[in-house]
């Protein structure tokens, strides 16, 4: 039985990791709790130390509503006011820190229309929000090309569309077809049709790193 705590801890360890997010709040909250039960012998300690987790309470609940506000366009003000890291470019690589999500996120300008979107290998086609194909003013085919399309909810109906500029670090991708369905919500997704363009892309730790064959110049987003 006693062997079975560290594996235990272990576990929960490595669940902690991949859940950033809870483990700062739970860590803000252990703190609190200490620092309460130091308020009576040591008042001065245990109050400091009790701010300190408050604090860290306060950068979870700040992080989780910068976490929403990627998917929800409606929220966007609230990313650069917590200081959530966008996309950098360094040489001829875009490279995009992991989200506090655990996902990789890329701000984007759609048709000069600014969005975030997720980055996810699984989806085979780029997909857009109703309201962002929208916004970006991109008109159905005058031939409709409707397909039906697989998700984690079951099989929605969506509209193939083009894209005519979707721009990010030093990427620019023209002429990009991409799929438009209600039942996917206000999330924008770049897919690997997108990807697969590149000249490569990878994963180094917590980083993404995309090169484009023909790196072009910076426009701020």
């Amino acid at each position: 039985m006693n062997l079975e705590i560290p594996d235990q801890l272990d576990e929960l360890a490595t669940y902690l990791a991949g859940q950033p997010l809870l483990a700062l709040a739970l860590g803000a909250l252990l703190v609190t709790m200490i620092g309460g039960l130091l308020r009576g012998p040591l008042p001065f300690l245990g109050g400091f130390v009790k701010g300190v987790g408050n604090l860290g309470l306060v950068a979870a609940l700040l992080l989780t509503i910068a976490q929403f506000a990627r998917l929800n366009t409606g929220f966007d003000f609230a990313l650069p006011q917590v200081g959530i890291e966008r996309q950098s470019v360094e040489g001829s690589e875009t490279r995009v820190a992991m989200a506090p999500d655990g996902h990789f996120w890329i701000r984007a300008s759609i048709n000069g229309v600014e969005r975030d979107f997720l980055v996810d290998t699984g989806a085979t086609l780029t997909a857009l929000a109703p309201v962002t194909a929208q916004a970006a003013q991109i008109e159905p085919s005058p031939v409709p090309r409707r397909i039906a399309m697989r998700t984690a909810n079951g099989t929605v109906p969506a509209e193939l569309v083009t894209v005519d500029e979707l721009r990010f670090g030093n990427i620019v991708a023209r002429d990009l077809d991409a799929v438009v369905a209600p039942g996917l919500g206000e999330q924008n997704v770049i897919g690997m049709n997108l990807l697969s363009r590149l000249a490569s892309w990878r994963v180094e730790g917590r980083t993404l790193i995309l090169v484009p064959n023909h790196p072009q110049p910076v426009e701020e987003v």
